[in-house]
């Protein structure tokens, strides 16, 4: 009897993390994504591995989920990352002032931190504002997204999935309350098709909304914008971060001969449609050279903007809403045989994949156990092999 086959939209980071956990269980797997791997927000974030640092104080669920899942990257597919750290810098008596919250809560979340003499960051560092009061050291990290992508994708397929891109899913399959595929419209072609499934895995992020109303139910998915400036040096080795609750650049990440400014925040309603306000420009390249001056006279390699996709919560501020991920079996809303993941972070792909598919294989009957937390990723090199 053939195995279970399940079609994930979406080959972002959760998608392609949802592959490689089904397909490693034996299920059947396609994952339809409708442009290019990672193109959309997993490849537009601004590739921070977290250490939970930015959420110990103010959402502890999600720093837990953050550090646990970062030790477990770093052993499954450390060829896809730069393992170097981040520094959490205190600038002014406020950000002092919150330093003993920071601590406090690295403990309470289990995130390794160690405090550095300001004299010992500066050196580590010397590019950082000169002004610093102190500097607590976390493990962050920075990964590239679309070998992140393609580490899970390249071992989905080894162990049997199909990945079609440029393949966008233009409606749902239906009999009666069950889902039983989708439609498609191969964008290289230009042909339609239906596909099959036992069950659908929306896993979309800021999109997940729409493709949910293609089946007739709703998620409490909301679209939030923040804007990323990218100039042209590596002006820090370590992860740079605000010792203070997240706010509006209040981080400056390196990535390869570049360092990335964040982010702001604001809802959206199209995430495919994402205006960049001037304004959020200029604030980027304000806030980041408090922490690293010399960002002033850099100039601007590229502007870009992401959309986040937090589970929404009444009458919550943008920065106040979670940062966790929820999975959503439509059964309980009348339509079977679909499942939403969604909100949640890069850096939680793998759990959030694992929740997904220990829905999915109750629903299907599979009793095969997660193993993706100890199973090494195939180098992301593989894929076009």
């Amino acid at each position: 009897m053939a195995a279970p086959h399940v079609i994930v939209i979406g080959a972002g980071s959760t998608g392609a993390a949802t592959a490689h956990d089904l397909a490693l269980r034996g299920l059947r797997v396609t994952v339809l994504e409708r442009g290019e791997i990672a193109n959309c927000t997993t490849g537009r974030n601004h590739c921070l591995l977290h250490s939970g640092g930015r959420y110990c104080v103010k959402d502890q669920e999600s720093a837990i989920e953050c550090i646990d899942e970062n030790l477990i990257l770093r052993r499954i597919m450390p060829d896809a990352m730069e393992l170097n750290g981040g520094l959490f810098v205190a600038l002014n008596e406020a950000d002092l002032a919150f330093r003993e919250k920071f601590i406090e809560g690295c403990e309470q979340c289990h995130i390794p931190y160690r405090e550095v003499p300001v004299k010992r960051a500066l050196e580590m560092e010397p590019f950082l504002n000169p002004g610093l009061l102190a500097a607590v050291q976390v493990p962050d990290g920075v990964f590239e997204p679309f070998r992140f992508c393609l580490a899970f994708l390249a071992t989905a397929r080894h162990n049997g999935a199909v990945v079609r891109t440029y393949t966008e899913v233009t409606e749902l399959a239906r009999a009666g309350q069950f889902i039983t595929g989708v439609k498609v419209l191969d964008h290289r072609t230009g042909k339609t098709q239906e596909i099959g499934a036992d069950l659908v895995v929306n896993a979309t992020g800021p999109w997940a909304g729409r493709i949910a109303e293609m089946g007739g139910v709703e998620v409490p998915v909301a679209p939030t914008a923040g804007v990323m400036v990218t100039v042209d040096q590596r002006l820090c080795n370590l992860v740079i971060n605000r010792m203070d609750k997240p706010a509006d650049g209040d981080i400056v990440v390196p990535q390869r001969l570049t360092s990335i400014i964040g982010t702001t925040s604001w809802a959206i309603l199209d995430p495919d449609q994402i205006e960049i306000p001037k304004a959020h420009i200029e604030k980027m390249i304000q806030k980041g050279r408090e922490l690293i001056p010399a960002i002033q006279r850099r100039v601007t390699r590229g502007v870009g903007a992401a959309a986040r996709p937090l589970i929404r919560k009444a009458n919550t501020d943008e920065r106040e809403v979670s940062r966790t991920f929820e999975c959503f079996d439509h059964q309980r809303d009348g339509v079977d045989g679909f499942v939403t993941i969604s909100g949640g972070k890069t850096t939680t792909a793998r759990a959030m994949a694992e929740k997904a598919a220990d829905v999915v294989c109750a629903k299907l009957g599979q009793r095969a156990e997660c193993a993706t937390r100890t199973t090494p990723l195939l180098s992301y090199r593989l894929f076009y092999n």
